[in-house]
């Protein structure tokens, strides 16, 4: 005699998933505070202290320095903490961290130092804020939501990495580059909020390592029916680097986007300067432009899953390079009249293209990589991606100050454009879609793709 089963109720849709419409909002708003962060310090010290290209090399440096002193660490360390209490702790600090900016500039304390510390701490909290919500989207999402879950994040996310700096430029010429970042401060003021109000079993309190994940092979570190004996730190990082040194697409992607960032951040380090002294724009001037610009990545937050599904994902990757990549070469074009229009189209080609790509490749990551290996493999393939980039602030601030502002950016746009274009010599070529979920088999560590690159 067979005893019936009740059926498994499907789970509400994530609009209706409170606890995903929470991290949502809050993550947004999130990556919104540190896009408009990116604009506002160097535009502060552009007007407030006349500060030239070494200066705002050295920003661009400070903020993205703390990928490469503590990214490895902050993988392993946030596999075994409460993925929501490091992001608010995150959030926090950054709150506090750029509220010191306006405070300071208040009481006629602020100097350029101050501005460097502050991108440099905000860094800090950006590295454990994004090592760590991966693992709460598993938390908040059903597994079979997860793919829709994580692509909605990474279309918001992406949007308003492109959009901040335009939004932040607004800011400027309504309430001052200071008032801007009181405003930021307030937005992570709010996503703390959201984290906060978010309501959770009793399981998501512990570590994301002290259970073995469903849907893969167990954690190494962990004896089954015990709560986890983490792995020395060590070993963790060493784990996170064999993975993707073990992987030819996640390898190729990320050396890819080393460079590409690279270039990518060499012009945008000089971007603010540019538009103000060679295009002879306003703050306001200089928002409105790099909002223009930033509509791109809105579109391509809008047709990214389209082009993925027409095309399917691995071509579509390899089309959307040539929206990423040659029309950067546009930038430094820019000048009052005709070449501000070409500067601006060619930023919003670049963000319909990098914003979509990020996106594709993005939801296909979270796809294949194990559960247990989300922090370490996301901190390490972002160590490298953003590692390259304070060295591109340094190198921009020199090559600023010996060449000028228009050659460096066009020199760093071609690093960007080659980057880009080495995709069509990549594992992709001949692909119609990305390879499925890693098997334990094809990875030395935990599984990975030499198996699965069949066209």
């Amino acid at each position: 005699m067979t005893t019936p089963t009740t059926p498994v109720a499907p789970p509400p849709p994530l609009a209706r998933n409170r606890n995903f419409s929470l991290l949502w909002f809050g993550e947004g708003v999130s990556v919104l505070g540190n896009a408009t962060t990116s604009v506002l310090l160097p535009l502060l010290a552009v007007v407030g202290f006349d500060a030239g290209p070494g200066w705002m090399g050295a920003l661009t440096a400070a903020a993205w320095v703390p990928w490469l002193l503590i990214g490895l660490p902050a993988g392993a360390w946030v596999d075994r903490l409460p993925a929501r209490r490091v992001m608010i702790l995150s959030d926090l600090a950054a709150a506090v961290t750029l509220a010191s900016v306006p405070v300071a500039w208040a009481l006629d304390l602020l100097t350029l130092p101050h501005l460097a510390v502050a991108a440099f701490c905000n860094g800090v909290c950006t590295v454990f804020f994004r090592a760590a919500y991966p693992g709460l989207v598993r938390q908040v999402a059903p597994r079979e939501q997860q793919e829709s879950a994580f692509a909605r994040l990474f279309g918001t996310e992406s949007a308003m990495q492109v959009a901040g700096p335009g939004v932040g430029g607004l800011m400027a010429q309504l309430a001052s580059a200071a008032g801007g970042l009181l405003v930021d401060a307030v937005t992570f003021l709010v996503s703390a909020l959201c984290l906060w109000r978010l309501r959770l079993p009793a399981s998501a309190a512990l570590p994301a390592s002290a259970a073995p994940p469903a849907s893969a092979m167990p954690d190494p570190d962990v004896e089954v029916g015990t709560v986890a004996t983490v792995a020395p730190l060590h070993q963790r990082i060493r784990e996170g680097i064999d993975y993707i040194r073990h992987d030819r697409l996640l390898r190729f992607f990320t050396l890819m986007g080393g460079v590409s960032n690279f270039g990518l951040t060499g012009y945008s380090a000089l971007l603010v300067l540019f538009l103000v002294r060679e295009v002879h724009l306003s703050s306001g001037g200089v928002g409105l432009a790099l909002a223009v610009g930033s509509v791109g990545g809105v579109v391509g937050a809008s047709i990214a899953t389209w082009v993925s599904r027409r095309l399917g994902s691995a071509r579509a990757l390899l089309a959307l390079q040539l929206l990423a990549g040659p029309p950067a070469l546009l930038v430094p074009l820019g000048a009052p009249g005709p070449g501000l229009v070409a500067m601006v189209a060619g930023m919003l080609l670049v963000g319909i293209g990098v914003v979509a790509g990020n996106i594709v490749r993005g939801a296909w990551r979270n796809r294949y990589v194990p559960e247990h290996m989300v922090a370490r493999q996301v901190t390490t393939a972002q160590v490298v991606n953003f590692g390259t980039m304070p060295l591109a602030g340094v190198v921009a601030g020199v090559m600023g100050t010996q060449l000028g502002l228009r050659p460096t950016i066009a020199v760093m746009a071609a690093i960007h454009v080659l980057a880009c274009v080495s995709m069509f010599w990549s594992p992709l070529r001949g692909l119609r879609e990305m390879p499925g979920p890693a098997t334990d088999e094809s990875n030395p560590v935990t599984g990975a793709t030499e198996a699965n690159l069949s066209a």
